[in-house]
């Protein structure tokens, strides 16, 4: 039995088919209106239009007519419809925007970041040790070991003298090999190591 516009439950559309229909035809131009003078595309009008009528039908069984028409309610629906698209919307902007200009990562381009990032896991032991060290002994450390300074150019930076130089790189050294070796999945870091010591 079809019912004549308005001459429904509106709380029954979303368990009454041939209500759904009758409630459908006398609003779908009203809410296409509103979808309309909200978006230029008419695919995302359309889609606007059916996620109202589907809102609409999950959230029948608590319309009160009390609390307004029909209209008014669906209005109402529609308004956050659109509401949370434009969230949505805005979250997928911001997330193009934020790959736009990187070109994304080939599989090559993983695998090497990837074993970076676990040769550098192996240094940040190693690094904590040298850290640890008094700064005159980790300064010149790092100038010969890491920047490839001569003991001689090490010490004309720190301003020091070139044996007192060779005494304090020798202390560390020493203090670092005493310390426990840091490790990965139980493999030490010899190259590190190899690093430090004298040559």
């Amino acid at each position: 039995m079809r019912h004549p516009p308005g001459d429904y439950d509106t709380a029954r559309i979303g368990e009454d088919p041939e209500a759904f229909e009758a409630f459908y035809r006398e609003h779908v131009q009203a809410v296409l209106r509103y979808a309309t003078r909200r978006t230029r595309d008419p695919h995302a009008a359309a889609d606007l239009v059916a996620d109202v009528f589907v809102a609409a039908i999950s959230a029948a069984s608590g319309y009160r007519a009390e609390w307004g028409s029909p209209s008014a309610w669906l209005h109402g629906i529609a308004r956050n419809v659109v509401a949370s698209e434009n969230r949505r919307a805005a979250r997928a902007w911001s997330a193009e925007s934020r790959v736009a200009g990187h070109r994304l990562l080939e599989s090559e381009d993983i695998a090497r970041l990837e074993e970076r990032i676990d040769a550098e896991r192996a240094c940040r032991g190693l690094l904590e040790q040298i850290a640890a060290l008094p700064s005159g002994h980790r300064d010149l450390l790092e100038l010969v070991a890491v920047d490839g300074l001569s003991v001689a150019e090490a010490a004309r930076v720190l301003g020091i003298n070139p044996v007192a130089a060779r005494v304090r790189l020798h202390r560390a050294r020493q203090a670092v090999r005493r310390a426990p070796a840091p490790s990965i999945d139980g493999d030490t870091a010899p190259s590190l190591r190899s690093l430090l010591e004298a040559s």
